[in-house]
């Protein structure tokens, strides 16, 4: 990316990229990814589609983007209890249960356009899959250096896989959104046994 280019996209404030993120899950929660329009996000945000277009390249990378920077804030970097158990519950109580609700209702509606569309399906990989995944890795990273799993454990390649099979069983399976109290007790009765970890 040339220099001018850099800054030809960071035009558009901190404060400013909020909102308009902001907008756009809004309009998904209402119409869906396959109706959004930059059309749409620009009326909603009173933004030239030039400028959308400019800054994010697509309405793909505008989701994606729009879809991270609404989760929780902070980073594996800043989760360190002292615990592997510590660590994971602490990354789980980032959402309060009214944000899971909607975040998981959310992912349910994009998912179909996930599988669908290849240019979404790599802004989500790029933006929120691979990150999250990245954390994890650190919060079991610093799990093995402190003796409380073992390195060649064969869950460790699993938590990401473990947790998202979780969010998405509990509302197929239980018909109720997940909870902070249900992905509490799932670590502990599934994630920390699968890793040979301390549950207490």
């Amino acid at each position: 990316m040339t220099a001018a280019t850099t800054a030809r996209r960071s035009r558009i404030t901190p404060e400013r990229a909020a909102e308009l993120y902001g907008a756009v899950l809004d309009l998904l929660r209402e119409v869906g990814y396959d109706a959004l329009t930059m059309d749409a996000v620009a009326a909603r945000t009173r933004s030239s589609k030039a400028t959308l277009y400019r800054q994010w390249g697509g309405k793909a990378e505008l989701v994606a983007k729009a879809v991270r920077h609404c989760k929780p804030g902070g980073s594996a970097d800043e989760i360190d209890t002292g615990s592997l158990r510590g660590d994971l519950h602490a990354f789980v109580l980032r959402s309060d249960d009214c944000e899971m609700e909607q975040n998981s209702a959310l992912m349910r509606g994009l998912a179909m356009a996930i599988h669908d569309s290849p240019d979404l399906l790599q802004a989500f990989r790029e933006h929120l899959i691979e990150p999250e995944t990245a954390e994890f890795r650190r919060i079991l990273h610093r799990a093995v250096a402190r003796g409380e799993v073992r390195a060649d454990s064969p869950a460790m390649d699993y938590v990401v896989h473990m947790m998202v099979g979780a969010l998405a069983a509990r509302t197929l399976i239980d018909e109720r959104p997940p909870t902070q109290a249900f992905l509490l007790s799932y670590i502990d009765a599934v994630v920390l046994p699968a890793l040979g970890a301390p549950t207490t």
